[in-house]
């Protein structure tokens, strides 16, 4: 009743109570394209409280910086959302650019996968460790650093090139290949965590190296002639972490790197320097 009858003294003296002012703008900042195999680096507003890409849960840290990524085969667009404490939500429908990717068509049949019982006895095991891997949360922070080159050389496989056999398309390569000696050293091309360090070489991947860059964001480095770091290693950019080998599946000495986001595969040549290719 006292409130009431101070309002009405306020409009006979006419004066008006102010409106509320409205909900500040905001919206989510992102540096980069969106691509396929590319990644963007975004921050949230203040008050995020959740974030979402195509659905699935992103970690945002506390000064809001997060990672985004879209796999080699992503379609042309995908959602953002952010959900934030006040109650509103925020949507950013991003268009994906898509990239013309090198098809080689080889006039031959396309080699069956191999699946003896004996290849599968062993793969069964590797395809598990690479798995849990890939589960492992760390506090690792090299997701938000500019990435070097594991090893700088002459690219001799592209991320996402594929050959079709006599019309029936074989896997695309999951990855860059730098040519290289047996050897010579790699390096960690961000902070991170080591997640697998295989103990013996895996049927395709050979001695097997996997690191962790933080928030969903992993290197892998295959082939290599030796691992010099531990399962559970923190590691900082620039650091030793192998050398580079033929092991595994592999036709002669180089490096292959590659990089997943969550489940996207990616390409590590959009997140480095560039250096010549092929």
């Amino acid at each position: 009743m006292k409130q009431c009858i101070a309002a009405f003294a306020l409009v006979i003296a006419g004066v008006t109570a102010a409106p509320a002012a409205p909900p500040a703008v905001v919206d989510i900042a992102l540096a980069g394209s969106p691509v396929q195999g590319g990644t963007l680096l975004g921050t949230a507003p203040d008050g995020t409280i959740e974030l979402r890409f195509d659905g699935q849960p992103v970690p945002v840290d506390a000064d809001g910086r997060f990672l985004i990524a879209f796999d080699r085969d992503a379609g042309p667009q995908a959602r953002l959302s952010a959900r934030l404490a006040d109650g509103r939500t925020l949507d950013r429908l991003l268009a994906i650019a898509p990239r013309a990717w090198r098809i080689e068509q080889v006039n031959a049949p396309l080699r069956p996968i191999r699946n003896s019982e004996a290849f599968l006895a062993l793969r069964k095991p590797e395809l598990e460790q690479i798995a849990a891997a890939r589960k492992k949360v760390t506090d690792a922070q090299g997701w938000r650093q500019r990435f070097i080159w594991p090893r700088t050389g002459r690219i001799s496989g592209l991320f996402g090139s594929q050959r079709v056999y006599q019309g029936q398309p074989g896997a695309y390569h999951g990855g860059v290949d730098i040519a290289g000696a047996v050897g010579e050293q790699v390096v960690a091309p961000a902070d991170g965590v080591v997640i697998l360090a295989a103990d013996h070489p895996f049927t395709l991947e050979g001695n097997l190296l996997m690191i962790d860059h933080g928030h969903g964001l992993n290197s892998a480095f295959l082939h290599l002639s030796r691992i010099d770091v531990i399962p559970g290693q923190h590691v900082v950019q620039g650091q030793r972490i192998g050398a580079i080998g033929a092991t595994g599946r592999a036709t002669g000495p180089h490096l292959h790197w590659g990089m997943k986001w969550q489940d996207a595969r990616i390409d590590p040549l959009l997140l480095a320097t560039p250096i010549s290719a092929d």
